[in-house]
């Protein structure tokens, strides 16, 4: 190459002089070069073949190269531009169509299905990680498209507002804690009574990401109906009450017959609308409100003014959403409500949604409080689990995190706590007896009656049920046929002999248990001092206010201070 070549340009020997390569290339590159007079002719390159996908030459590369000659480098781009531009516009426009012909509404069903499945309908494979099931959105409470084209304008708005405030998809390799061990509750020497134990709870989209797709199995029983007779008349000799509907013991013997289709007795027995002149009546729009809850309820009651109102703590946004969250109460408490709370237009008090209930079925609050303890599906249909915790507790963590600990984790459909001390019911008998809780001659005549029937004391034989007494307090449980007939026969139970519901609990499970594979699961009584704090009951609580008035103030310890000692002006320091 001459000294005199311009910089950027190759040698002439390398590809042909440059009208050379004009003349091969058609003048593709046309930027002039300095001919070079020494080197000698070379023979001319045969044209590179100019194909989009293959080796073979079609009318394709051809209007490509005659393109390339005529057009130079910035035309070849802006063209090259073009061909995406109208590529593009080819796809989106098809997506478009696609959406014009589905339904309305398909638009926001596939964005929120989407997002949904990624993490609530999850399955575990065998490596431990779940897959997202691309079934109905209706096991879980949320709608689908078809149900949304019957939604109105409001609906779909309600919709949209639950999509924005769903939590973030969370994928999940291993359960995060499947290496926790239960440890015992830490040692503290001021308390020594019943105190929590650590527990491992998830975070709510961990929680989510794991709840089932389709409801749990329900063992022989698929479908339950609910005795309903207008004109009841009272028979001492049977027992019960008038709600109850005075089952016979040859209906209740019948109702442990467990088959597909079943009609057993379960309260609201005046009526077929529970809440509706049935005893326990509730008004229309707050009936209303509890159909419409479709999802998970928490609910609890206050009758005879016997508890203080407490508020749930550490609920996460959406739980708020789409949790419904019921306090039932009766007139009295209501009253003394109103003298220290606002209740507002909505009939809210914080989270909860205040119910104040009518004709209220028994003159014992504590047997009142039984009725939306044990039958709460029957006052929300459409709801498909529940967390119920007695007036007294406060719910301390989110609803979804209970749920996935005690009944997701271990796929069981009924859960609750074991008494931290007793396991026997005869035991239990024995200390309602001497903490006056019921008279001594109906609970001796509920035992013996048990005992008639084949109940027995509490052993190791009986394992791996672990205890016959339950802390009753708390219950979380999903609403399928097997778990709605137990709280049935176990509020019959409480309808026929004593309101003390640890003393018939054990027996309505083992009955059950024995004719199908059913039984309700029992967990430690300090995992349920986890998320529940207890306080005591208003009257012990008032109680103990007056009396810390009545005393004098304790006088402050006196402090002798000593008298600091003068270092000598020469002491080292």
């Amino acid at each position: 190459m001459s000294g005199g070549a311009s910089l950027g340009l190759r040698p002439s020997g390398s590809y042909g002089s440059l009208p050379q390569q004009q003349q091969q290339l058609g003048g593709c590159h046309s930027s002039p070069s300095p001919a070079p007079s020494v080197s000698p002719p070379l023979a001319a390159r045969k044209p590179a073949k100019m194909s989009l996908g293959g080796a073979g030459g079609g009318g394709g590369p051809r209007v490509f190269a005659r393109i390339c000659k005529l057009a130079g480098r910035r035309q070849r781009m802006l063209l090259l531009l073009v061909a995406v531009a109208v590529a593009f516009c080819f796809l989106f426009s098809s997506l478009v169509s696609k959406d014009e012909d589905a339904s309305p509404g398909v638009e926001t069903m596939l964005v929120f299905s989407d997002h949904v499945r990624s993490f609530v309908n999850p399955v575990w494979t065998s490596s431990g990680r779940p897959v997202a099931q691309r079934d109905s959105l209706t096991a879980n409470g949320l709608s689908t498209g078809s149900q949304m084209e019957r939604q109105s304008d409001s609906s779909q708005k309600q919709v949209q507002d639950l999509i924005r405030s769903f939590p973030p998809a969370v994928v999940l390799n291993h359960h995060p804690c499947e290496n926790f061990s239960l440890s015992p509750p830490p040692i503290d020497r001021k308390r020594t009574g019943p105190r929590p134990c650590p527990v491992c709870y998830l975070s709510v989209e961990q929680a989510l990401a794991l709840r089932p797709a389709q409801p749990s199995a329900s063992p022989v029983l698929q479908s339950l109906n609910y005795m309903s007779e207008e004109n009841l008349v009272s028979e001492d000799s049977n027992g019960g009450s008038l709600f109850g509907g005075y089952p016979s013991l040859e209906e209740r013997d019948k109702s442990y017959d467990i088959k597909e289709l079943m009609t057993v007795h379960c309260g609201f027995v005046r009526g077929k609308i529970p809440g509706l002149n049935t005893g326990f009546d509730i008004d229309e729009a707050d009936r209303s409100e509890m159909q419409q809850c479709q999802r998970t309820v928490v609910a609890s009651a206050i009758f005879g003014n016997y508890d203080i109102l407490q508020q749930p703590e550490n609920i996460s946004e959406f739980s708020k959403d789409t949790v419904c969250f019921f306090m039932f109460l009766d007139e009295e408490t209501e009253a003394a409500l109103k003298n220290s709370t606002t209740i507002d237009h909505t009939k809210r008090i914080g989270l909860w949604r205040v119910v104040v209930v009518r004709n209220l079925p028994y003159s014992d609050a504590r047997r009142n409080g039984k009725v939306p303890k044990l039958l709460l599906h029957r006052l929300f249909p459409n709801v498909r689990y529940s967390i119920w915790i007695d007036g007294k507790l406060k719910l301390v963590r989110d609803p979804y995190q209970v749920l996935e600990r005690f009944l997701w984790r271990k796929n069981v459909s009924f859960a609750i706590s074991r008494h931290y001390r007793r396991f026997d019911v005869f035991e239990e008998a024995e200390a309602n007896k001497a903490g006056g809780k019921y008279d001594n001659a109906s609970i001796d005549y509920q035992i013996e009656f048990y005992k008639r029937e084949g109940l027995t004391h509490y052993s190791s034989a009986k394992l791996p049920i672990t205890s016959d007494v339950p802390e009753g307090c708390v219950i979380i449980r999903e609403h399928i046929p097997i778990t709605n007939l137990f709280t049935c026969l176990w509020f019959n139970e409480v309808d026929r002999f004593t309101s003390r519901d640890q003393l018939s609990f054990s027996t309505v499970r083992d009955k059950i248990r024995s004719r199908v594979n059913w039984t309700a699961d029992m967990f430690l009584d300090c995992e349920r001092r986890d998320f529940v704090v207890q306080s005591y009951h208003r009257e012990l609580l008032e109680h103990r206010q007056a009396t810390l008035r009545s005393q004098p103030p304790l006088r402050p310890p006196m402090v002798q201070i000593q008298p600091r000692k003068m270092l000598p002006d020469n002491a080292a320091k």
